[in-house]
């Protein structure tokens, strides 16, 4: 039996990224920078579920329920606003807008995956956030939640949800990247 890495995720358009990307490219040229393993764009997403590694056999069941909680949750405004950090390992840029409306998609992604039998962590409160960069030795971030605390991207409109397939690298090759691919997408609303 087969089975696929996957996450339930909203995704910036092409124009949010491209603000981000500007900003990221500034944070890179600060101090210590190059000791951080950076995200590839194409990563970037602000994930509402993460359901690991699931059995093909279970996907019939979950494409349904994923569609009925999108179906369920009217389209909102988000923007990408500021930045944070989990302990020294993660930093991250932040959300703006409706954070009730996405807390609650991702607490419907997270049931449609359990109603699905997909085993999930109990759900605990959800911080919006898209991982920019990673520390190996927990290095300070301070300077890099300081500089994206003034970052206000583009407000736009959450119109879907994906089910994002993740491969982890294999190669070995240092710098490599999991690749992403959205495997379905489900607009929101009626």
């Amino acid at each position: 039996m087969s089975s696929q890495r996957l996450f339930a995720a909203v995704l910036p358009p092409a124009p949010a990224a491209d603000e981000l990307a500007g900003a990221v490219a500034r944070l890179r040229r600060l101090p210590g920078a190059l000791d951080l393993r950076w995200t590839a764009r194409a990563g970037w997403h602000y994930t509402l579920a993460f359901l690991g590694s699931v059995d093909e056999e279970l996907l019939p069941e979950l494409y349904p329920r994923l569609a009925r909680a999108a179906h369920r949750t009217e389209p909102f405004p988000l923007r990408i606003r500021g930045g944070g950090r989990f302990d020294g390992r993660a930093l991250w840029a932040g959300a703006e807008g409706d954070l009730g409306t996405l807390r609650l998609l991702a607490r419907r992604a997270a049931a449609a995956a359990r109603k699905s039998g997909i085993p999930m962590e109990e759900h605990r409160r959800h911080t919006p956030h898209l991982t920019l960069a990673r520390s190996r030795s927990g290095a300070d971030l301070t300077p890099y939640t300081e500089a994206l605390r003034g970052f206000e991207g583009t407000r736009w409109e959450v119109g879907e949800i994906g089910l994002v397939r993740s491969d982890l690298p294999v190669g070995g090759v240092p710098g490599e990247q999991p690749r992403y691919e959205v495997v379905r997408a489900w607009p929101l609303g009626r």
